[in-house]
């Protein structure tokens, strides 16, 4: 009885692990009017499966300020220029919340432990998967391709950079998925499975070359050792450090990559190439919020904008400024009201203390939407559908213990 209690748990687990993986696969992809996502097929199938007992589960402040946000937003395109892109944006957003919504009560279904185990068995094969094609790119092309802009497997060459991509097309996005894997890890390194995934995540992130993605891990390990407690604080210190050593060995004398040229290299880019082309592009949308500084020039109407003008189908690579500048100061302040309310959330001290890896994935998140335009993004919905449903049981569990304990003193 035992045993096939434990296969069954064993088997649902595996679907849970197979449901937050395919969010990582949202380039394997099929357009259908929309994008139809491998973690999107999964979701519905466990809807059908589960109809009958399928509730909408609480919802907390930060939530519904999220959806008076996502309200206001795509409103500001009845006023816009460009209405037919504020529809395309208004149709992305709906059909993400009703995800959110499936998925909330997906993860209601398991336990914390089973969530946290899906989250590790999820990094350790993104990485471990990434790895491998980055590998094999580099085997095929060399360290430079003839072609700019080429990819070749998981390595993207970018000015002579060949920069990680793994089973994504974007360096930079890379890191902003990796941010929930980086995060576990690093607060949980207490096994040898997380450890390895620690430094598989560490060496994934310096090999897309991303600045702002690699500043942003640095400073949450800096963060994550300055909150942790002392004794915490020195096991951490010494597990990077068996981390790093093999991982830079691995990295200059197996891959044969210059790891601290290349990324000097890109440091000194950055006086160069503006960010990439942003600084500019942050000009052109800071000119369009002056414009229209209340409701903005509408919803999704930035890339249309700067489509028409400049001949350059680009966000604006900055979701705060995205946001201001195409839903103005109503808009933003919605925005950044959600995001305080979450960060309110965040700082319970039941919560701080055993899920911290909520808290530096949300700081994590916060450093690269200022160079990453991602108003609407499925990774984003999968952190705040398991925040909420975190939330819920530190709640369920804490009140009921605050309250014998408070029946015991009574009685006493």
């Amino acid at each position: 009885m035992d045993f096939l209690k434990s296969v069954t748990q064993k088997e649902r687990h595996t679907g849970l692990f197979l449901i937050l993986f395919t969010f990582m696969l949202s380039n394997y992809n099929v357009y259908i009017g929309f994008y139809l996502k491998p973690y999107m097929i999964l979701l519905v199938i466990f809807l059908l499966f589960h109809l009958s007992s399928f509730s909408f589960q609480k919802m907390y402040s930060f939530e519904i300020m999220l959806l008076l946000f996502y309200l206001f937003y795509v409103l500001t395109g009845a006023f816009s220029a460009y209405p037919f892109a504020s529809i395309r944006m208004m149709a992305g957003i709906a059909l993400l919340i009703g995800f959110y919504f499936i998925l909330k009560f997906v993860l209601r279904t398991y336990s914390d432990f089973a969530i946290q185990e899906a989250i590790a068995k999820s990094g350790l094969l993104f990485n471990g998967a990434s790895l491998l094609m980055y590998i094999a790119g580099i085997k095929k092309m060399g360290l430079q391709a003839a072609e700019e802009m080429s990819v070749s497997y998981g390595v993207l060459f970018d000015r002579d950079y060949p920069r990680l991509v793994g089973l994504l097309l974007d360096p930079n996005l890379f890191v902003f998925y990796n941010s929930i894997f980086f995060a576990y890890f690093l607060t949980n390194m207490t096994s040898l499975r997380n450890k390895i995934g620690f430094a598989l995540c560490t060496l994934t992130t310096v090999l897309t070359f991303s600045r702002g993605g690699i500043l942003a891990m640095f400073l949450i390990i800096l963060i994550y050792i300055v909150i942790s407690n002392s004794s915490k604080r020195w096991k951490t210190l010494s597990a990077m450090g068996m981390i790093f050593i093999p991982a830079a060995y691995f990295a200059v004398f197996i891959m044969k990559i210059n790891v601290g040229a290349l990324l000097g290299g890109r440091i000194e880019d950055f006086s160069s190439d503006g960010g990439s082309g942003r600084f500019e592009l942050w000009g052109r949308a800071w000119e369009y919020f002056l414009a229209h500084p209340v409701i903005g020039i509408g919803a999704d109407n930035f890339i249309e904008y700067n489509n028409i003008q400049y001949g350059e189908n680009l966000y604006t690579h900055n979701t705060l400024l995205q946001i201001l500048t195409e839903s103005g100061l109503l808009g933003f302040t919605l925005y950044v009201l959600f995001l305080l309310l979450v960060f309110v959330q965040l700082l319970k001290r039941r919560l701080m203390k055993e899920h911290m890896y909520l808290l530096l994935i949300f700081i994590a998140f916060l450093l690269q939407i200022m160079s990453l335009s991602l108003i609407i993004h499925e990774v984003f919905i999968l952190y705040l559908a398991i925040l909420s449903v975190t939330l819920q049981r530190v709640e369920k569990v804490y009140g009921e213990n605050d309250h014998k304990t408070s029946n015991v003193q009574l009685t006493l």
